[in-house]
């Protein structure tokens, strides 16, 4: 593995445990709450870690503390992305084991990998192809679909993962001196306004209970605001396609959160389907340790 790409690789392990865990929390909350007002609610206080980092920046403050940006209208589609990744993830850790909706929603890095050839213009080898084929086959082993046991919510995370991945090509499409942050920020508005829009129409909002569940529910806002800020800087840091194959380790995060908190242990359905997925994975990573980098396209620095 290449030294230039380690702060990348440890910020988007960082984001993706902090992401199973506040799953965990939604699964706790989706008890009582619809999934489209604890969407609205994660992205409301969501931005809590954006605003912290955002004012922390020594750059933003001697760039005069601008919030405006030229490519307004990028960030926004992200958000819009991420409403509709959040309804259908919220929505399957209610219907399905927690280890089982995280695993069908890590086909995000084939998503990741196949899109950032149209997208990005990226070089996507053979290598890398081949491991995006072995991880989808996985995934159909997960789902089964035509079986006795496939379920058609199954469905719902690999619809999370589409939206997560586009979401998180888009980012590269962002002008390099705009704050991660702040693009955070755009997103987390126009995700906010989707979620609950969502809410007032599909709905019937509940009142929080308790400061109990007040607590939880900024903790979750925390915890996902903060994960994707992590992948959103890691997507900026590094090509795509060489940082996406690290999300799956957060299959393993998902089955030790959801053996302890829920006592689930899917194993039956999850294997053999998670070796291709991980497989896939361990593949574009010997890829990378053996080849030299591959140049990729950033976005142009542009005075705003």
């Amino acid at each position: 593995m290449h030294r230039s790409i380690l702060p990348a690789v440890a910020t988007i392990l960082t984001g993706i445990f902090l992401l199973d865990v506040m799953g965990v929390m939604i699964r706790i909350l989706a008890e009582v709450y619809p999934v489209q007002q604890l969407s609205a609610l994660r992205n409301l206080f969501g931005m809590i870690p954006s605003f912290v980092l955002l004012f922390a920046m020594a750059e933003w403050h001697r760039g005069g503390r601008r919030w405006r940006m030229r490519q307004w209208h990028i960030p926004l589609l992200r958000g819009a992305f991420v409403t509709f990744a959040q309804l259908c993830f919220y929505t399957a850790l209610t219907k399905l084991e927690f280890a089982t909706v995280s695993t069908l929603a890590f086909a995000s890095p084939l998503f990741v990998t196949a899109l950032s050839v149209p997208v990005l213009a990226e070089r996507v080898g053979p290598w890398r192809w081949g491991a995006v084929l072995l991880g989808f086959a996985g995934v159909v082993l997960v789902m089964r679909p035509g079986a006795d046991v496939f379920e058609w919510a199954a469905v719902l995370p690999i619809g999370a993962a589409l939206g997560y991945a586009s979401a998180s090509i888009l980012v590269r499409l962002v002008d390099d001196d705009v704050p991660s942050p702040l693009i955070n920020l755009y997103s987390n508005c126009a995700s906010l306004v989707g979620a609950a829009i969502l809410t007032v129409t599909m709905v019937e909002p509940v009142a929080i209970a308790s400061a109990t569940d007040l607590g939880l529910i900024v903790a979750m806002g925390c915890a996902g605001g903060t994960g994707v800020l992590c992948l959103t800087i890691a997507y900026r840091m590094a090509q795509p396609s060489a940082l996406a194959p690290f999300e799956y380790s957060g299959i393993l995060f998902a089955f030790i959160l959801g053996w302890v908190m829920f006592r689930e242990a899917p194993v039956d359905r999850l294997f053999p389907g998670v070796l291709l997925i991980v497989g896939a994975g361990l593949l574009i990573i010997w890829r990378e340790r053996g080849g030299a980098p591959v140049p990729y396209p950033r976005a142009s620095r542009r005075n705003r």
